[in-house]
Parts: structure tokens; C-alpha cells; sequence
């Protein structure tokens, strides 16, 4: 009877306990800190190019600060869309993010309609990493100055060419800014990637590319490429002996890439800020600004608010080009 008695007091004392134990493992689920599991960051583009580059080295570089794993996935198709609409239809929890570069701001300027709402559906995180574009030929080809090719360019349309990662893609829009610029007309040649075009160009296909000097500074030290200018207001202590395009003449082209990360609409505020503040530290190590400089680009970062401005700017002149060219949606 001793037993008895004392029993079922001790009965809901042990099941409150349980129930207690169960509530607070619940809690700490839905309230883990992030990065709790590996980080998916979607790569819109094929291996090879400055996007896929440079992410791979960010993603190697928060690994390091989180202890989590950051990795990159390769979703290349119709000028980036196609890794887009991963992202934005995957969970807004901080675990899938898009990297890509000034192409995002193209995409209203190519399409009549996108697959995913682009002025809700993603959200600019912060962008870091900035690269000239820069005009690359092959170093043993036949054009050894940009005024020399500038100058077969203007003696009949399409008579210098160039290859591109495809229609709307970033080297083909600032191709024919260029073109705009000098007063020049190119053929245009697509590819499926950033990285076939250089294939293209190496193999002689092509008289030139246009590209994100980060993509292409390891053939350039290799001495297979050339690059007979740059964009921006300064040359780069990586290519000292490389002239500026206002420096060869050609004023009024000073587009430049970056590298950005974007994330689905509706990820928690204080994930973003945490992706935000170990963007910022990784940009601010010796590593990763020296990785920088050796890509021929600079150590900088965008947090959201100025990301979102230079996002607005890019896409005015993109527009502008776009019309310049007689360019048609897809």
C-alpha cells in the first residue's frame, strides 16, 4: 500500500519532466543558430568562370570562419535563370543563396518574361570582390593594340569578332558598349559559358573576348591571352604594363563586375546580417585580399542598402545599351 500511495504522484512528476525535456529539444530545433548545416550557394554559370571562381574562394573562406561547410552547386542555363529559380523557390532559411554578378541586372533588359518575380522573389544580400572587365585576345593572334583592332572593327561591320557567354549575357552587353563607345561594330559569337568562349578565343574562333580580368589572369600570366585594356579609372598592379580604355582613347566605358550573393524573399533578418558580417570579415583578411589583387581585382564589399543602389544603376545603363543596340527580349 506504501508503494501504491506514493506512485502516482511520481507518475505525472516523470511525464511533466519528459514533456518539459521534449518542449525545450523543439525549441532549440526552430531556434538553431545559423549556419547549423551546410550552405548550398548556387552557381548560375558552368565551371570555369570569374562567378564560379571567385564563390568557390568566399565559400572556402566561410567555411573556415563558421566551422560549417560552404559549398558551390553549378546550375548553368538560359543566362543564369535557370540556377535564379532554384533559389528563389528553395526555403528562406539562409541554407541556398545565388551568387552572381552585374548579368543579374541584364536579365529585365533580355527577357520579356522572367520564370520568377525579379523584384520580389530575391533579395541582394551584399556583393564583394570587384573585377574590371578587361579586352582579352589571343597573345600570339594578330591584333597587338586595342587600336589596332579598334581600327579593323571600324573598316567593316563585322569584321572583328568576339565571343561571349551567350546573348544578354555581361560580355556581350559590354561588347557592344564598347562598340557604342569607340564608334566600332563586332560580330558577335556565342557560347554556352564565360569558360567555352575563352576555349574559343585560345583556339582562335574568335578575335577577342571581353571579360572579368579575374576569369581569365591565369592564362594571361601564362602568357596565352593578351589583354590590351581595361575598365575603370586605374590600372591594376596586376597588369601595371595595361592600359586603361580612357587611357587608349575610349572614354564613357567604365564597366566593372563584381560578385554578389542573393537570397530567397523572406529569409530571417538575423541570418542575413550574420551572412552579412562574415561576407564583410572574410573581405577584410590578408587572404582574401591578396587572392584579390592576384585576380586583378579589388578587395571591396556592398552591404544590402549599397548593393541595392548600384543594382538600380547598373540596370539604367544596361537599359541603355540595350536600346543602343536595337537589342530584342527573348
Amino acid at each position: 500500500m506504501h508503494a501504491t500511495k506514493h506512485s502516482a504522484p511520481w507518475l505525472p512528476r516523470f511525464a511533466l519532466g519528459a514533456l518539459a525535456a521534449l518542449s525545450f529539444l523543439s525549441i532549440g530545433v526552430h531556434a538553431e543558430t545559423w549556419p547549423a548545416r551546410p550552405v548550398k550557394i548556387v552557381v548560375p554559370y558552368p565551371p570555369g568562370g570569374a562567378v564560379d571562381a571567385v564563390t568557390r574562394k568566399m565559400a572556402q573562406r566561410l567555411t573556415e570562419q563558421t566551422g560549417q561547410s560552404f559549398f558551390v552547386e553549378n546550375k548553368p542555363g538560359a543566362t543564369g535563370t535557370i540556377g535564379a529559380v532554384q533559389v528563389a523557390r528553395s526555403a528562406p532559411d539562409g541554407y541556398t543563396l545565388l551568387a552572381n554578378d552585374t548579368t543579374y541586372a541584364l536579365l529585365p533588359h533580355i527577357f520579356r518574361k522572367l520564370p520568377f518575380d525579379y523584384a520580389q522573389d530575391l533579395q541582394p544580400v551584399c556583393a564583394y570582390v570587384f573585377a574590371p572587365m578587361g579586352l582579352v585576345v589571343k597573345a600570339d593572334g594578330k591584333y597587338k593594340t586595342l587600336a589596332e583592332l579598334l581600327t579593323a572593327a571600324k573598316a567593316g561591320d563585322n569584321k572583328v569578332s568576339y565571343g561571349s557567354g551567350g546573348p544578354g549575357s555581361t560580355p556581350h552587353f559590354a561588347s557592344e558598349a564598347l562598340g557604342m563607345a569607340a564608334g566600332a561594330h563586332f560580330m558577335h559569337v556565342p557560347f554556352k559559358g564565360a569558360g567555352e568562349a575563352t576555349v574559343a578565343l585560345l583556339g582562335g574562333t574568335v578575335d577577342f573576348q571581353m571579360a572579368s580580368i579575374s576569369g581569365v589572369i591565369g592564362q594571361v600570366q601564362g602568357n596565352k591571352l593578351r589583354v590590351l585594356a581595361v575598365s575603370g579609372d586605374k590600372r591594376l598592379p596586376a597588369l601595371p604594363g595595361v592600359t586603361t580604355f580612357a587611357e587608349a582613347g575610349v572614354r564613357g566605358f567604365g564597366v566593372t563586375n563584381f560578385t554578389g550573393l542573393w537570397a530567397p524573399k523572406g529569409t530571417p533578418p538575423e541570418v542575413l546580417a550574420r551572412l552579412q558580417k562574415e561576407v564583410s570579415a572574410a573581405m577584410a583578411t590578408p587572404d582574401m585580399r591578396t587572392y584579390a589583387q592576384g585576380i586583378g581585382a579589388d578587395a571591396g564589399y556592398w552591404d544590402t542598402n549599397a548593393f541595392r543602389k548600384e543594382m538600380g544603376e547598373r540596370m539604367a545603363f544596361w537599359g541603355k545599351v540595350a536600346s543602343g543596340t536595337g537589342f530584342e527580349k527573348q
